[in-house]
C-alpha cells in the first residue's frame, strides 16, 4: 500500500521521457565543474537472475554509460546518479538549480532506446560523503531485507539510495510492489520509499519466461574534469 512515506511511479511502454521533470525550462548551463556520475548512492542490481530479457540488460548498461557521458559534457555543479532499468532512466542526486536539472533530464531522454525518464534530481547543495555513505548501507539493509523476504523474487529489484530516500526498480506484479515497499519502508534509516516499477499481470510475468542470467556489467563512473 501507498502511504506517506511512499510514492509510485508505474511506469508504462512507449512513453519517452513521459515523467521528466521540468522540460519546459530552456538552455543548457556551462560551468568550470563537471557534474559527478555515480558513488555510494547508486545500488546493486540484479545478483543472479533478471527479468529483463539479455538485449535490454545491455541497452541499459548502454543508456547508464551514455548518460555518463552526456551530463559529464553539461559541465555543471552537482551530484548525479543515474540508474537504468528497461529502459527506464532514473536520475537522482542535487544540482545547483532547476536550469540543470531540466538540462540533465533533457540530455538523458535523448539517448536513444530511453522510454521513459524519471527526474528526481534535487535542487540543493551536493550530498556530504557522509551521506553518501550512509545511502550504501541503506541499500545494503533494503536488498537484506528483500532477500528474506520468502514470497518475493529479490533479484528483480533493484534498490538505489538517495538522502535516505530509497527507490525501487523493476519488472513486478502489483502484490510485489506493495510487498517491496513495506519492506523497505521498514527498514531503519529510510526516510521515503519511491516505487519506480514496470508494473506487470500474473499473466504477463508467466508469459515472460524464466528469468536470464544478467548482463555484463559496465561502469558508469565519469567524473573527471571537461577540458575548457
Amino acid at each position: 500500500m501507498t502511504d506517506s512515506r511512499t510514492t509510485a511511479y508505474n511506469v508504462k511502454r512507449g512513453l519517452a521521457a513521459a515523467l521528466l521533470a521540468g522540460a519546459g525550462l530552456s538552455g543548457l548551463l556551462a560551468g568550470c565543474v563537471p557534474l559527478i556520475i555515480g558513488g555510494a548512492a547508486a545500488g546493486a542490481g540484479m545478483v543472479a537472475v533478471d527479468r529483463r530479457t539479455a538485449g535490454t540488460q545491455l541497452d541499459d548498461a548502454s543508456i547508464e554509460v551514455k548518460a555518463a557521458a552526456r551530463i559529464n559534457d553539461l559541465a555543471t555543479l552537482g551530484h548525479v546518479d543515474v540508474a537504468s532499468y528497461n529502459r527506464t532512466v532514473l536520475i537522482t542526486g542535487e544540482v545547483p538549480d532547476a536550469a540543470s536539472k531540466a538540462a540533465v533530464g533533457r540530455a538523458v531522454a535523448g539517448i536513444d532506446n530511453v522510454h521513459a525518464v524519471v527526474n528526481e534530481l534535487s535542487v540543493q547543495p551536493n550530498s556530504s560523503f557522509g551521506s553518501r555513505s550512509q545511502d550504501a548501507l541503506l541499500v545494503t539493509k533494503v536488498k537484506a531485507t528483500l532477500f528474506e523476504a520468502k514470497d518475493l523474487q529479490a533479484t528483480a529489484i533493484k534498490v538505489i539510495s538517495e538522502r535516505g530516500y530509497i527507490y525501487l526498480m523493476g519488472i513486478v506484479t502489483s502484490r510485489e510492489a506493495d510487498r517491496a515497499a513495506d519492506l523497505a519502508a521498514s527498514v531503519p534509516g529510510v526516510l521515503k520509499v519511491i516505487r519506480v516499477f514496470d508494473v506487470v499481470s500474473d499473466a504477463e510475468l508467466a508469459r515472460m519466461g524464466p528469468p536470464t542470467a544478467p548482463a555484463a556489467p559496465v561502469s558508469t563512473a565519469a567524473s573527471a574534469p571537461v577540458p575548457r
